[in-house]
């Protein structure tokens, strides 16, 4: 029988407490994105300087990174379902501020102005910055079979996703037809819907650790020398990072749609889906046809493709045509990162995970945010435009970097 004809793209999805952790991070994703664009939008709707939209980056990259070695630390030493159900606890407070701060919103403007919505943000930074490492480590732990890990990253990808698809319009259309209120109501409402699904997932003990018992800068140390030696995790998280350091332009998008595109809340809630959009495309494609030959030379011209995107996006003026390039941008940029989170998953021991994903996290996730901060500042110094143009080129620069030093990753096969 042929191997295509052995694969099953729905094994995962046979795992009873596998479900319920995708419907989980459904919710909570459907929830994050929809406060992204309410927020994104309010901040400008009240600034009108697109530095400040950068500045939302900045408030939760800060306290991401400064928690994130430490998160993979504990991620390891305490057992995963209960650090995820205390940090969406966290998340559920934050998304009752900001429900509470638009009920009275013009006092607290008039005093405040935007500062309670970057503290708040703040809060969240911290809460996702132990939400990482313990999801990443966590989801092994509901599949067991090692054969599976790649069919399990990809539905959890499509997972996240399809939430990313429906977030952002579902957040456009909520704060144009319904307000700011009412868009943060669904978002608190989502955040306590995933924690109820994580709450009927059973907890599970940690995996065994190797060798003599650590303290944590020896913890530490550990998790990095093993990332920092191994080329191949190394390079791809090196590449994803600058590629979205650079290459990140959805946190200028309420300026695309405000000013330059001109089709309001509505129009940037599909702008926001758009990368989304690719991407399920292609998590459904590869979970059918996953990838195995020549995965490293693949995930680069993905990025390369992502970064095409990126300068094409910036140089649109019409609405279909920006929505097509981040519709493509997100198909190539989900290959990328199923190769990374499968390489990762599959060259990392059990015991180490919690370590991995939080320098998974600083390169990646955080990167996130600092590249919005970086959008947002060369914004303000070059123009809108010039620096989404800048940050496609750079991206395309760095792949080409990458390819040429990192030969391991070139050759990497599954």
């Amino acid at each position: 029988m042929p191997n295509a004809e052995r694969h099953d793209p729905y094994a995962v999805l046979r795992l009873p407490e596998f479900r319920l952790f995708v419907s989980a991070r459904f919710c909570i994703t459907l929830a994050m994105q929809i406060q992204a664009v309410v927020v994104g939008w309010q901040i400008y709707d009240i600034t009108k300087d697109p530095f400040s939209l950068g500045l939302i980056g900045l408030a939760e990259a800060i306290p991401s990174i400064t928690v994130a070695l430490y998160a993979g630390h504990v991620a390891d030493i305490v057992p995963r379902k209960r650090i995820i159900i205390t940090v969406l606890s966290v998340l559920l407070f934050c998304s009752l501020a900001l429900l509470v701060y638009t009920m009275g919103v013009g006092e607290f403007l008039r005093t405040w102005g935007t500062v309670p919505i970057y503290g708040i943000i703040f809060l969240s930074g911290i809460a996702r910055g132990f939400m990482g490492p313990a999801v990443f480590s966590f989801m092994p732990q509901l599949v067991k079979d090692k054969r599976l890990y790649a069919n399990a990253i990809t539905w959890s990808s499509t997972t996240w996703q399809a939430a990313s698809v429906a977030g952002p319009a579902i957040g456009g259309l909520l704060y144009a037809f319904g307000g700011v209120t009412m868009a943060f109501s669904v978002d608190a409402a989502l955040v306590l819907l995933s924690l109820l699904f994580y709450g009927f997932i059973a907890g599970r003990p940690l995996p065994e650790s190797q060798g003599p018992k650590l303290n944590i800068k020896e913890s530490l140390q550990t998790g990095l020398k093993f990332v920092f030696g191994n080329q191949i995790i190394l390079s791809a998280l090196a590449l994803d990072m600058f590629a979205v350091l650079f290459g990140g332009a959805v946190i200028l998008l309420p300026v695309f749609a405000s000013d330059i595109l001109q089709i309001g809340p509505q129009g940037l809630g599909a702008l926001r889906s758009a990368p989304a959009i690719g991407s399920v495309g292609m998590a459904l494609y590869l979970a059918y046809h996953p990838i195995t030959k020549d995965a490293g030379k693949k995930m680069l011209w993905c990025v390369a493709g992502f970064g095409a995107c990126i300068i094409g996006f910036g140089l649109s003026n019409l609405f279909w045509l920006s929505f097509f390039l981040l519709m493509m941008s997100g198909l190539l940029d989900s290959v990328s990162m199923i190769i990374r989170s499968t390489l990762i998953h599959t060259f990392t021991p059990e015991y180490m995970k919690g370590r991995v994903s939080s320098v998974n996290n600083i390169f990646v996730g955080s990167s996130n945010e600092i590249g919005s901060f970086e959008s947002g500042l060369a914004a303000k110094l070059m123009g809108v435009v010039p620096s989404v143009v800048f940050g496609g080129t750079m991206t395309i620069l760095i792949v080409s970097f990458t390819a040429w030093k990192a030969d391991q990753l070139r050759k990497l096969s599954f």
